[in-house]
């Protein structure tokens, strides 16, 4: 997998150990970070995060790929961490430099940067979610709450009073931030796991979650109160195949707060919706993107225009704006378009390994059993068993009755 941002003037992607940044307004060489360059774990660390709870793993033998990554609101700080427990902090003001390597006790979902930037949440695999310093760098993570299965999104309310957790088990969770065992309050209606939250730009009151079961829906997430859903299998340019199971991927907001984009894994188009000014929380249908591959991921810049990463190295990126009701692709020659393309042809070898990769969803679907076809089947042998063994019984045993009756019947004398 691939996965963009773009914040300020930086469009940032990562794909198997890399991180690469590209400037937008300027022609200047990317940024790019190599996981396996990294530095390594001590031995002090590894006493440290076993302490913490990590000795009850297996011993580890990770990769260096990059498993969730994080731009800060500002553009200011970039967070990423890998498949060896690494959390690495950038900076990108003057320049982009590493500031922080520390290590996190289980292998994280995704991160989430506080809009005041001073903590960074990391939530992991176990269902646990730490929070580690910006402003102190160097400082161990703390742990602030736990779920009881894998967590697959966090996401904070744009004052930063709660923080909010989506896991495997369907579940969206509202924890006051400063407090976390104080629950606000739940979001219980998806039907399969919960794989994207949104608190989207000008709702802060607002929360859109994504899921496996192929539906976006629209919280009053303070009260836990459903406001709209929409099954995107109406959508879909396969119309007819409805039975097809599918996860959102990716939710995403315009800065001017009047897009949503939704992305479903392996399926070649983007879903636009506009945003319903009013405060019932709908999401009206606008425009269904049709694209030549199943993109990797979706992103908006500071201008809101769309940008689309594909699986493809010739055409690799795709911009859209909006004009006149309707999304319109860009030239190919518009400058910012064209930098990023040739930076990440240029990195091309990073990318290739991931095109054609199994979804990451794809094990996270409940399985079902037909438990009572198999119990009556059982059933049915158990009793054409003890028939047999019956019958058996009663042919090697002579019948009682006949030979009392035979005992009685009087003999001819004559």
């Amino acid at each position: 997998m691939a996965v963009v941002c773009s914040k300020a003037d930086w469009f940032v992607s990562i794909c198997s150990t890399t991180l690469i940044a590209i400037n937008l307004k300027q022609s200047r060489e990317p940024f790019v970070f190599d996981c396996a360059q990294a530095e390594k774990k001590t031995k002090e660390a590894d006493g440290d995060s076993k302490s913490a709870g990590e000795g009850s793993e297996e011993k580890d033998s990770g990769s260096d790929r990059i498993l969730a990554f994080a731009v800060s609101a500002s553009g200011k700080h970039v967070a990423l961490t890998d498949d060896h427990k690494r959390l690495v902090l950038f900076c990108t003001e003057p320049s982009w430099q590493c500031i922080s390597t520390r290590w996190v006790v289980r292998r994280c979902t995704s991160l989430v940067f506080t809009q005041a930037e001073d903590e960074l949440f990391v939530a992991d695999k176990s269902g646990d979610v730490y929070s580690f310093s910006v402003l102190e760098p160097q400082k161990p993570g703390e742990l602030k709450l736990g779920h009881l299965s894998m967590l697959l999104d966090v996401a904070l309310s744009p004052d930063d009073k709660y923080i909010i957790t989506a896991d495997r088990d369907e579940k969206i969770r509202v924890s006051f931030r400063r407090s976390p065992y104080n629950i606000q309050a739940f979001c219980l209606e998806h039907r399969e796991f919960v794989s994207a939250l949104l608190v989207p730009v000008g709702h802060p009151d607002w929360l859109l979650s994504g899921s496996g079961d192929g539906t976006v829906k629209v919280w009053h997430y303070e009260s836990g109160r459903r406001l709209h859903s929409v099954d995107l299998r109406k959508f879909t340019l396969d119309s007819e195949n409805t039975e097809e199971r599918f996860a959102v991927s990716r939710i995403i907001s315009s800065p001017d707060g009047k897009h949503i984009a939704v992305q479903c894994e392996r399926l070649p188009s983007v879903q636009l919706f506009v945003v319903d000014s009013g405060t019932e929380g709908c999401l009206s249908p606008a425009e269904t993107l049709a694209l030549p591959h199943a993109p990797w991921d979706v992103t908006f810049d500071s201008q809101n225009q769309l940008w689309v990463l594909l699986e493809t190295e010739d055409v690799n990126v795709l911009l859209y704006q909006y004009s006149e009701q309707h999304w319109e692709l860009c030239d190919s020659e518009i400058p910012e378009l064209r930098r990023v393309t040739e930076a990440l042809q240029a990195q091309w070898n990073v990318f290739k390994g991931s095109v054609g990769l199994e979804s990451p969803f794809k094990h996270l679907y409940k399985v079902n059993f037909d438990n009572m076809a198999s119990y009556l089947q059982k059933k049915q042998e158990r009793l054409e068993q003890e028939s047999r063994k019956r019958a058996a019984a009663n042919g090697s045993k002579p019948n009682k009755r006949s030979k009392a009756e035979s005992s009685t019947v009087p003999q001819n004398t004559c």
